[in-house]
């Protein structure tokens, strides 16, 4: 090949590049999410009607359409992994490489490359837990999949499943769980369910017989074997931890967990499960994800519970673990996603757990004593705000006031032995004069300029509106965006209401480290 000729193919590839990019950036994105929206409503409807016929149709027209592809590709490209490769090594940055990404998504030669395996670390744990990788090429063609699979899987999901929903999410748990427990009343006896290396050991055939998508590409995504140090190892179980379409389906075989037991302690005399006899047996079961609990009246109602458990698990492949699965009293309390659950002198109280406050604290402890050494005040101050923003945005619609001010306390001392350790010949009034400052009625402000601390304990409590159970979030967006709306300006108004707005209007000052 000539100079020339290398010029030219060089001034074609720009062209071609160009081009892609410019399709790329015209893509009509409300044409695009109102196409998907209205053939996912269809498969809902069609799936009520029990036409699955349809179903497979309309799942077909997704996963082939051109709207389709393009949304997958969205995905996968602005989510958090999206510069994480599989063991190709590849990613999708550029509009160009997006735009091109669409014509390789076909499902009839469609073959999953191996996934990559890393290990990541189990807080306050020796062992690891695996996290499997898939290319990006694969990761598409699950969110592809996870399209025409998401309206099935949200119309036949048990009531009481929150994690790794649509618009639902921990806070609908902790509030329902609260509902249930709060009253006279209310169960007493708790079951903490574990299922062991849920995600490792679901059985393929499991899936394959009763996952309603096309059992060809499903049946790829489950084998393709991962790779580890150089070697190929097959997958004989399990779906992937770090697939897109992993936590629904890991959803769907836990579903109808509910029904289960249901079957065996909601019947009423004439032998048929009616929601009204619910408390007869005081048996409730809330999930998310791979973790449950389940209520009952008596010890014995919970450990024949647990038999029932166990026959549902055993059919997918799963067992409960022994040593975490536990029997309890709700004046003993329990943890759950967080949380801490507990009646004292019959009130029911939520607030943060003990390991969900050790957490927060390693990681204020990680950024001031071991890698804030370097850092300026400005510097330590918003990597802190991140950490504390998003532990008191978790915790604020439970009882967590007296533990907000338990971690100002501690956070004080980890800043104080950081200013003491930069300047060790001054004195603590030197010390406090240079990094604490007045606002307003508050003397001891962590501020530089105009970034400010923010302090856990000025975060306002505000209790999460609960949700609607039974409501689709395909057939019915609008209720949980008005929910979601709802809630927003609840926390807002509270917060305006708070020390820190005040310090704002006091100091008559712009603290861009606190807006």
């Amino acid at each position: 090949m000539s100079v020339s000729d290398f010029k030219d193919t060089r001034n074609c590839e720009s062209y071609t590049n160009k081009r892609f990019a410019k399709q790329w950036e015209t893509i009509d994105w409300n044409k695009a999410n109102a196409y998907i929206n209205r053939l996912q409503i269809r498969i809902v409807k069609a799936v009520n009607k029990k036409k699955f016929s349809t179903v497979k149709r309309l799942q077909y027209l997704i996963t082939h359409s051109f709207y389709g592809k393009v949304f997958a590709i969205k995905r996968v490209t602005s989510n958090k992994g999206k510069n994480s490769p599989g063991v190709d090594g590849v990613v999708w940055r550029t509009p160009s490489e997006k735009m091109k990404a669409i014509f390789i998504l076909e499902s009839k030669r469609y073959r999953a490359s191996p996934l990559k395996r890393v290990y990541i670390e189990k807080y306050g744990k020796t062992e690891k837990r695996p996290l499997s990788i898939p290319t990006i090429k694969d990761r598409a063609m699950q969110a592809l999949y996870l399209l025409a699979l998401e309206p099935i899987a949200e119309t036949s999901a048990d009531v009481i499943s929150f994690g790794f929903r649509k618009y639902r999410s921990a806070h609908d748990a902790q509030r329902h769980i609260h509902n249930l427990l709060a009253q006279k009343r209310s169960p007493q006896w708790i079951i903490e369910g574990d299922i062991k290396s849920c995600f490792d050991q679901i059985s393929h055939e499991w899936m394959i017989e009763n996952i309603p998508m096309d059992k060809n590409i499903l049946n790829n995504f489950l084998k393709a074997g991962y790779l580890y140090k150089g070697k190929l190892f097959p997958t004989t179980e399990g779906a992937a931890q770090g697939g897109v379409i992993s936590p629904t389906i890991a959803n769907m075989v836990l579903d109808g967990m509910e029904d289960a037991i249901a079957k065996e302690f909601w019947p009423s005399k004439k032998g048929r499960k009616e929601t009204k006899d619910t408390h007869r047996n005081g048996v409730n079961v809330v999930r998310f994800a791979d973790d449950f609990i389940v209520t009952s009246y008596t010890k014995e109602t919970a450990l024949e519970i647990i038999k029932v458990i166990e026959k549902f698990l055993g059919i997918r492949g799963l067992k409960l673990s022994i040593t975490k699965t536990k029997v309890t009293t709700i004046q003993q309390g329990f943890d759950f996603l967080g949380w801490n659950f507990r009646k004292y002198s019959g009130k029911l109280i939520v607030k943060p757990s003990a390991k969900s406050i050790s957490k927060l604290v390693d990681s204020l402890s990680q950024v001031v004593i071991k890698d804030g050494k370097g850092s300026t005040q400005s510097q330590l101050i918003r990597r802190l705000n991140q950490i504390i923003r998003g532990w008191t945005n978790y915790h604020q619609s439970v009882c967590s006031k007296q533990t907000f001010g338990k971690i100002d306390w501690i956070l004080w001392q980890m800043l104080y032995h950081w200013a003491k350790r930069r300047h060790r010949n001054k004195s603590k009034s030197w010390i406090v004069q240079k990094y604490w400052h007045k606002i307003g009625t508050r003397n001891w402000v962590f501020k530089e300029e105009n970034i400010v601390l923010v302090m856990a304990s000025d975060t306002s409590i505000v209790r999460h509106i609960p949700l609607k159970l039974d409501i689709n979030p395909i057939l019915n967006e609008n209720y949980f965006i008005q929910r979601k709306l709802k809630q927003h300006n609840i926390r807002r108004s509270a917060q305006s209401k708070t020390t820190v707005v005040q310090m704002q209007v006091l100091d008559n000052k712009c603290l861009s480290g606190i807006q």
